[in-house]
């Protein structure tokens, strides 16, 4: 309903357990760490737990859009069954033939027994995932238990994922399941979001559905954390209902009274005298809204053939009733738009320095001089100051995605071609700087006049030769530890190859970060890096607009 108000592509706050939605909190990652080390430890049990809401199940689905080709897995979603029911339900998902009717455990037993010795001879890898794990009765944990005994000489043969709330760590903590307790080879309780990375997620999720503009003040997001207690799924239904009361009132931005509305319609509470009359009032108005639109969309699609193209007009709401407090929405202010300038090379510049004085601007934003007639190429005079260029053919979305100042190369309205530094970019204009000129133009005009190559700095590692590998080792390594070690708050502790957890934190990270999470640290990889653990390094992103 109000995706189109909003410039949004696709609901930013549904509560479906979408990966692409998932932000990767300092605790989300950890959480994803520890399950890609239990997906890859021999056997037993990994447990995630976490208060309702806090996003259990949508890291469990990124894990599973992470998995390697060779692991078959079950993923057991409904654990309020008997033992039978259950060892019924792995066979479903694993493709295991058993007889109609078959009632036997010790069937079942050996049925699975049979295609774990199959697949581990295959060398794939077997795992058995089980949500809400807190609804599994004793015996039916007994039952899982027994299963991990299924394993050859060497290695066990099935890894089990229980994912629970906290109930289900005073259920494992229980004399009479010590056993499977002692099996538990990594845990890791998921806590709810502080107010810091509640304004990160909510920045995350416009983002993903195409919106970057700041729709929440930091009022509201300051709000919206003590209403939500950091939960995400509470965050998403608030949010959900804000945007909807925003768009009710035609405004920009959601307000502090919006958000107490939304509150009161989600929790069922009121605020004050006439708090609840209010937040009745704006929802059923938004109803109205919603149904009106309706009948307009249908009575447009009927009459489409016969009607000339005509410009939307605004829905007429109808009138409060009788009585009813009316409450005056304040005027807008109207915010003067910036005077855009044209993406054209300046006329008193020779066109034929443009490259190098674009290199010289490039420069600049890094604290760097350019003398190319005493250094060399660009990318030569970067390496000696502990840079790398990287040259690449994409879109703006790639840019955004490395955020950092780029060289790129443009034609204006006569058909030449000439260089420039883009320094800024948001959601409508883009600055460039030449020779010490800034020009701001919109981002359609500089859609218009670009090829899609840019060149653009990085910062290299002290000793990179080339990308880390999954199974690397050397200092490479070591230095990449580190790294992790400060962006996941943990001691650095020693490792000797890029796999285990070191791995397991890289590829959540380049997740995290939308990038292919292969475990492969190349230049995008470090980039993304750089920017979380280096402030210094310049951005073309505006830090205050994210």
């Amino acid at each position: 309903m109000y995706r189109d108000y909003f410039g949004l592509n696709e609901n930013p706050f549904s509560i479906a357990p979408d990966p692409r939605y998932l932000y990767m909190s300092e605790r989300h990652r950890e959480a994803l760490a520890h399950l890609i080390y239990g997906l890859q430890s021999d056997g037993g049990f990994v447990l995630l737990t976490g208060e309702v809401g806090t996003g259990k199940t949508t890291v469990c689905r990124c894990l599973l859009e992470q998995r390697p080709d060779t692991a078959e897995v079950a993923f057991v979603l409904n654990p309020k069954v008997t033992a039978l029911e259950l060892l019924a339900t792995i066979c479903d998902e694993l493709g295991i033939d058993y007889p109609d009717g078959a009632s036997s455990v010790k069937l079942f037993v050996d049925r699975i027994n049979h295609y774990l010795l199959e697949t581990f001879a295959g060398g794939r890898k077997t795992v058995v995932i089980i949500d809400e794990a807190q609804n599994l009765d004793p015996e039916v944990l007994e039952q899982i238990r027994l299963l991990t005994n299924l394993e050859t000489n060497q290695h066990k043969l099935l890894q089990i994922i229980m994912l629970g709330q906290p109930e289900l760590k005073e259920m494992l903590a229980r004399p009479e399941l010590r056993q499977l307790a002692q099996r538990i080879t990594a845990r890791y309780h998921l806590g709810p979001l502080s107010r810091d990375e509640v304004t990160a997620y909510v920045a995350h999720r416009l983002s993903v559905a195409g919106v970057q503009r700041r729709l929440f003040p930091k009022k509201v997001i300051k709000r919206l954390y003590r209403l939500s207690g950091g939960i995400p799924r509470l965050i998403n239904v608030l949010c959900d209902r804000a945007l909807l009361g925003t768009f009710v009132q035609e405004r920009n931005s959601v307000t502090l009274r919006v958000l107490g509305d939304a509150a009161d319609e989600v929790f069922g509470q009121t605020r004050g005298a006439g708090g609840g009359r209010r937040a009745a009032g704006m929802w059923g108005l938004a109803l109205a809204v919603l149904v009106a639109g309706v009948i307009a969309l249908g009575a447009a699609r009927n009459w489409q053939p016969l009607m000339p193209q005509m410009a939307p007009q605004p829905v007429a709401l109808a009138a409060p009733e009788a009585g009813a407090a009316v409450r005056e929405a304040p005027p807008e202010v109207p915010i003067a738009e910036p005077e855009l300038d044209v993406l054209s090379w300046p006329e008193n510049l020779p066109i034929e320095q443009s490259k190098i004085l674009a290199y010289q601007a490039l420069f600049d934003e890094w604290g760097l001089s350019y003398q190319p007639s005493e250094h060399g190429k660009a990318c030569d005079q970067a390496q000696t100051n502990g840079l790398r260029c990287l040259y690449k053919r994409g879109s703006l979305g790639s840019l955004r995605s490395l955020n950092r100042p780029a060289v790129l190369r443009l034609i204006d309205g006569q058909g030449r071609e000439f260089f420039a530094t883009l320094t800024r970019l948001d959601d409508e204009t883009a600055e460039f700087s030449l020779s010490g000129q800034n020009l701001q133009v919109s981002v359609k005009e500089l859609e218009l006049r670009w090829f899609g190559e840019y060149t653009l700095l990085w910062r290299v590692p002290s000793d990179y030769q080339r990308d880390l590998q999954p199974g690397s080792r050397g200092s490479g390594v070591s230095w990449l530890n580190e790294q992790m070690a400060r962006l996941n708050g943990r001691s650095v502790g020693s490792v000797s190859s890029l796999s285990g957890v070191l791995l397991g934190e890289v590829k959540a990270f380049q997740f995290s970060e939308g990038l292919v999470s292969d475990g492969i640290v190349g230049p995008q990889t470090l980039i993304h890096l750089n920017s979380r653990l280096d402030p210094a390094v310049p951005t073309l992103l505006d830090p205050r607009k994210g």
